[in-house]
C-alpha cells in the first residue's frame, strides 16, 4: 500500500481540503490537535456562529449512481448530543458539502 492511500493519510488529506474550503466560504477555523474524539473542526461564520465537524471521507455508492458518495457511517449518539454536522470530502473531484442529517 502507498503511504497516500491508508485510511489516515486519506483522512489528513480530507482535513486539509476541509480547513481550506471552509476558509474560503467565511468561516474561522479551530482544528483538533488530537486524532480522537467526535469533533474534527470547530468553524466559526461571519456572524459568530459556531459549527462543531467531523470531516468524513466519501466512498462511492453504486446504489445511486456514478458520481454519488456517501460517508457510509453514521453521526454517534454523542455527535448526535452535540450538533455536530458531518463535512464530506469527495477524494476523485476534491469537492466538499456537509450532510443532510436526518435526526
Amino acid at each position: 500500500m502507498k503511504h497516500t492511500e491508508s485510511p489516515s493519510r486519506k483522512g489528513d488529506l480530507a482535513e486539509y481540503y476541509a480547513v481550506t474550503w471552509l476558509w474560503d466560504n467565511g468561516y474561522e477555523v479551530f482544528q483538533n490537535s488530537g486524532c480522537d474524539g467526535p469533533i474534527d473542526i470547530i468553524a466559526m461564520d461571519n456572524k459568530g456562529e459556531i459549527s462543531l465537524i467531523d470531516v468524513k471521507t466519501g466512498a462511492h455508492d453504486k446504489r445511486y449512481g456514478d458520481n454519488v458518495y456517501s460517508a457510509h457511517t453514521s453521526r454517534t449518539e454523542k455527535q448526535v448530543e452535540l450538533g455536530v454536522k458531518v463535512l464530506l470530502f469527495i477524494p476523485t473531484s476534491r469537492k466538499l458539502r456537509f450532510v443532510e442529517h436526518k435526526e
